[in-house]
């Protein structure tokens, strides 16, 4: 495996319609390492934002998609979304304070 740190490990957080809708059941979304785990994303996420305590983590890989363009074909690039839920105790997440 790989020595990530924890700054390594979560690259940005997912703003999008559905996440945000999801911060009412604190769960957060973001976009990690392809290389991480559910452990290390967890260890991440408590040490980047103070107060908080995951209870729960779930990963999905996602694969590049195929593009064409005239003769040319191409992918996008592949990545790893880790959603986040947190106990009842736990501070709510600011984004703009811990990245």
């Amino acid at each position: 495996m790989a020595d990530l740190k924890f700054y390594d490990v979560i690259l940005k957080p997912v703003v999008t319609e559905k996440s945000m809708n999801a911060m009412a059941e604190k769960k957060y979304t973001f976009l990690v390492a392809k290389t991480a785990t559910k452990a290390q994303i967890k260890d991440a996420v408590e040490k980047m934002f103070e107060g908080t305590k995951v209870e729960k983590v779930n990963t999905v890989n996602y694969d590049g998609k195929t593009k064409r363009r005239g003769r040319t074909v191409g992918k996008t690039n592949a990545f790893k979304k880790a959603i986040v839920k947190l106990n009842q105790e736990s501070k709510d997440i600011d984004f703009f304070q811990g990245m």
